[in-house]
């Protein structure tokens, strides 16, 4: 019985351990970004699966400024582990992100909001497009917009991930095995764009706020 209760509560418990971050429109509401990615000029020379065995179907698009794309949300737990992000939480943890903070430690998944890219490959290579380590992303989910930085990279293949802290802050099932989202979350890059130091969320909120008004034509 003590087993099973363990079992039980341990994610709850762990999720109550991680104060949660909060999505806030800001100046710039969801809609008006998406109003303006509503098409895609697609710049990838081939499209990206959510997980494996699905179809092939998402393209990277771009627009002024910008990349972006619309996909699942599979959450990311990589990085410095954590109550909420280790092998114990996780069967695919890695003790690592490809990019690090300003002390030069990997980043935490369980903090810091941030989102994964496909590697580099011939179907989409995000370094020639502007998309690097620290860049800004916003990431839009139900109404909600959470401003994030680039701090992982994934499989060439595979597109629409994000950290724990990234799905908990929109109002989605962070757990690395049972949560993320099935769809309906577009991630929007500011080309060029780099956050310093790459762990600061609030310098990221800051500069991406600045970029969305900038982007849907504000001041």
């Amino acid at each position: 019985m003590r087993v099973v209760l363990a079992a039980v509560l341990a994610p709850l418990l762990i999720a109550a351990a991680i104060p949660p971050a909060t999505a806030q429109e800001g100046p710039v509401p969801a809609a008006a970004l998406l109003a303006k990615v509503r098409e895609c000029r697609p710049v990838s020379t081939g499209r990206f699966r959510t997980d494996d065995g699905a179809r092939a179907d998402i393209p990277v698009c771009a627009g002024r400024g910008v990349v972006h794309y619309e996909a699942d949300l599979d959450i990311d737990c990589d990085g410095r582990p954590s109550r909420a992000c280790s092998r114990k939480t996780d069967p695919y943890f890695l003790p690592t992100t490809a990019f690090q903070d300003s002390a030069g430690r990997h980043l935490d998944s369980a903090k810091l909001p941030y989102v994964v890219v496909p590697g580099p490959s011939k179907a989409w290579d995000h370094t020639k497009w502007g998309v690097h380590g620290g860049g800004v992303v916003a990431v839009i989910y139900r109404g909600k917009v959470q401003y994030a930085v680039v701090g992982d990279t994934g499989p060439t293949d595979l597109i629409g991930e994000a950290s724990y802290a990234t799905a908990r802050s929109l109002g989605i099932d962070p757990h690395p095995v049972t949560g993320g989202a099935d769809g309906g979350a577009t991630y929007l890059f500011f080309r060029g764009s780099r956050v310093r130091p790459i762990e600061s969320h609030r310098e990221a909120v800051r500069v991406g706020e600045a970029l969305a008004r900038k982007f849907v034509g504000g001041r």
